[in-house]
């Protein structure tokens, strides 16, 4: 979540099927408006501009940004997925751009607050507390915080969900794929429906805070020995299906550490990663989130400070024995069993090994390079990056082998990924190697009823 909303960010929330409609009809006419502006110019300086070239410009992206932001909800939420996913893809100015969304969300305006809480807590809730801060301290795609103190002393972080979020969800998504579609960069025999349907489960999920909070309790419960670590405490007495109550907890954003010392920086990665590592092979279950806002840093303790556990979800044990093996492989320099490994996984498809195998191999070779070396991997170097975008993007561009992997793998390595470019951010150093290995040979602890069907605790 962002943290001091300003003012000139307050702008109620567009409730109703038509209004939220309307903002996407008047995002779709903006960005092609755009694109024949620029594709004129373009034509008339002598150029043939591609598609990509055309909708990926600032003005567009500013748009787009402008308006998702607006909304909030699922359709804020996806943007944000794809500025965090596409954040080594997209080109720097317009990477920088779609960050918006991950720092700069409108919230409630105080009208709009007054009401939801009415409804959660009864027309009379402030008389419950001895304070209440009415400006958000916080606030990102499905609700804001705001931090409070009960009559009876208790320091609270409360988070409001935005009104109309929920029964919004499927109608977002639909509207985020449309314009997916519109942009002509998706290939006509890709079927999307699958993912499509399991990303409105799980912002539905992310929306139910009942659901949030039996989350947070667990992870509190998971990590209660992990002293580098510390979980808010959920609070019962002002939780409700869209209001979610817990311990407010000091912390700076974690993106502070980049003026730390390069141990400290080394010894925040590492628990983080660690904590990854365990989320996979001993909880089975994983929060599954990487916004850098999730994480705060304490400098008088040198704890971290998880937050949101909106996004957590168990993990099927195929997906994560899918993972055990990709690793072992890797640490074992065995390149064609982590190819295998990969497409089994759903990580990599057929198409495209059969179409560009010489290429996947070189970049597992570099991979099993950098990963075998002993000693700890340097997340600030930036020059593996650079070589594995080139060779992905390459890939990419054959529109041809494109396929969705399994959802469970998307989730994983989404976590994977978005704790890779935070290692990135601070300039880390850890060894991985040594951190991975020590999983790799026990099976997973299941907290699971069913072997291949995830559940709760």
């Amino acid at each position: 979540m962002t943290d001091t909303p300003s003012k000139d960010r307050e702008r109620a929330v567009p409730r109703g099927r038509l209004s939220r409609l309307g903002q996407f009809g008047r995002l779709a006419g903006g960005v092609a408006g755009g694109m024949l502006a620029e594709g004129a110019r373009r034509l008339a300086g002598g150029e043939r501009p591609h598609m990509r070239d055309l909708l990926l410009t600032p003005g567009n992206i500013i748009q787009i940004t402008e308006r998702l932001s607006h909304l909030r909800g699922a359709a804020m939420k996806l943007g944000q997925m794809i500025s965090m996913d596409a954040g080594d893809i997209l080109p720097p100015e317009l990477a920088q751009i779609m960050a918006r969304l991950r720092d700069d969300a409108y919230h409630m305006r105080p009208q709009q607050l007054q009401q939801v809480l009415a409804k959660e807590w009864g027309k009379d809730w402030r008389r419950r507390f001895r304070r209440f801060e009415a400006r958000p301290i916080a606030a990102a795609s499905i609700g804001q915080v705001h931090r409070a103190t009960t009559l009876d002393g208790r320091d609270l972080a409360i988070k409001v969900q935005y009104p109309g979020v929920r029964e919004s969800i499927d109608a977002d998504v639909d509207n985020v794929a449309t314009l997916l579609r519109l942009t002509g960069q998706l290939p006509r025999g890709l079927d999307l429906a699958p993912l499509l349907a399991d990303a409105k489960r799980q912002l539905a999920e992310e929306a139910d805070y009942r659901r949030e909070g039996e989350l947070m309790m667990q992870f509190t419960g998971l990590l209660a020995a992990t002293p580098e670590v510390v979980v808010p405490v959920l609070d019962p007495e002002f939780s409700t299906d869209r209001v979610l109550a817990m311990t407010y907890l000091e912390g700076q954003p974690i993106e502070t550490l980049e003026a730390a010392p390069q141990d400290t920086r080394d010894a925040a990665m590492r628990t983080l990663i660690s904590l990854v590592l365990r989320e996979m092979f001993e909880f089975g279950v994983m929060q599954t989130d990487p916004n850098f806002a999730n994480y705060r840093y304490q400098p008088d303790t040198g704890r971290l400070v998880l937050l949101d556990f909106g996004a957590a979800r168990p993990i099927a044990r195929a997906t994560l024995e899918g993972y055990r093996q990709l690793f072992r492989a890797g640490l074992a320099g065995d390149r064609d069993a982590v190819r295998d490994a990969a497409v089994a996984a759903g990580f990599l498809g057929d198409g495209a090994v059969s179409r560009h195998r010489a290429r996947i191999d070189m970049m597992i070779d570099i991979v099993i390079g950098e990963v075998t070396r002993e000693g700890p991997f340097d997340f600030g170097d930036r020059r593996l990056v650079e070589v594995l975008r080139d060779d992905g993007m390459a890939i990419a561009a054959d529109t041809a082998t494109w396929h969705v992997p399994p959802a469970d793998v998307l989730f994983v390595q989404r976590k994977i990924g978005g704790t890779a470019l935070l290692a990135a951010r601070l300039n880390a150093r850890v060894d991985v190697r040594s951190l991975a290995s020590q999983w790799l040979d026990q099976p997973a602890k299941d907290l699971r009823n069913e072997p291949d069907e995830p559940q709760l605790m």
